[in-house]
């Protein structure tokens, strides 16, 4: 996740995913226009930090975790991590997910977390995945409260 950025802004009762677009090898920086946010569903965005291959699988399974539990956005990750820690083949996939609709903001881990962050949920936010976000975390959570 070397120089990856993804932050989510809530305020005003609306969301907001920003992502860099940055894939590296290395250090080398080897592309800076790569989509690294999908919409899952109808009504749910997600942005991914880490291997691109394996985000879009964990956003398959998502979807079809939204499709199996319509509305419940809560439900469908945390049955997405159930899945990603057990299954032999996806619990070897390198990726973090910000997961976001109109009243939850979350983060899933390769380690099976669903993570609703104590500033997340239909309060005014940012939050932030990927090795550089903490910075980019900084100057927004400025701009955002001034």
């Amino acid at each position: 996740m070397h120089g990856t950025t993804v932050l989510c802004c809530r305020k005003g009762g609306k969301v907001c995913l920003y992502a860099d677009g940055q894939v590296t090898l290395g250090s080398v920086v080897m592309k800076n226009n790569a989509r690294k946010l999908r919409t899952v569903g109808s009504d749910v965005i997600a942005g991914f930090a880490g291997s691109t291959a394996d985000a879009i699988t964990l956003f398959e399974r998502l979807e079809g975790k939204l499709e199996e539990y319509p509305g419940q956005l809560m439900r469908a990750c945390v049955e997405t991590a159930k899945l990603w820690r057990t299954d032999k083949y996806l619990r070897k996939l390198e990726a973090v997910m910000i997961v976001a609709d109109k009243t939850h903001t979350l983060i899933l881990t390769g380690n099976g977390d669903v993570l609703e962050p104590t500033e997340g949920g239909d309060k005014d936010s940012v939050i932030g995945i990927g090795s550089t976000f903490h910075f980019h975390l900084i100057i927004k959570y400025e701009n955002h409260h001034n």
